[in-house]
Parts: structure tokens; sequence; C-alpha cells
């Protein structure tokens, strides 16, 4: 039967540039998220009231939505 080392260390550096890289996707992933929260709340306020209360909504809503 076989074995095979998977224990070896990280290069030098590998995990200091794993943390950056993941930061920076996470700040993308943020970006994104309040883009779409900022794209939803200009389509709902452009609704008229009575279009946002055949949704369920009413005025107030809206604001709350991009939260």
């Amino acid at each position: 039967m076989a074995a095979y080392e998977t224990s070896r260390p990280a290069p030098f550096g590998a995990i200091s540039i794993f943390r950056a890289i993941q930061g920076v996707s996470n700040l993308a992933a943020k970006i994104v998220a309040w883009n779409d929260a900022r794209a939803t709340r200009n389509a709902l306020s452009r609704l008229s009231d009575h279009e946002l209360e055949d949704i369920g909504l009413c005025r107030g809503d809206v604001e709350m939505i991009g939260r």
C-alpha cells in the first residue's frame, strides 16, 4: 500500500497572497451586493403608489428593502 505525504508547508508568502486575493474578492462581492440593492431601490422608487401596493409594498418600504 502506497502512502502520499500531504502535510507539506505552504510556500513563503502563499498565505499572504491568498488572504490578499480573498480580501479583493470579498470587496468585489460587497460592491456587487451594494449595486444590486441600489438598482432595486431605483426601480422600486420609479413605481407609482398603486403599483407598489399591488406588490404588497408602500413607499416607506422601498428604502428598507435595499438594506
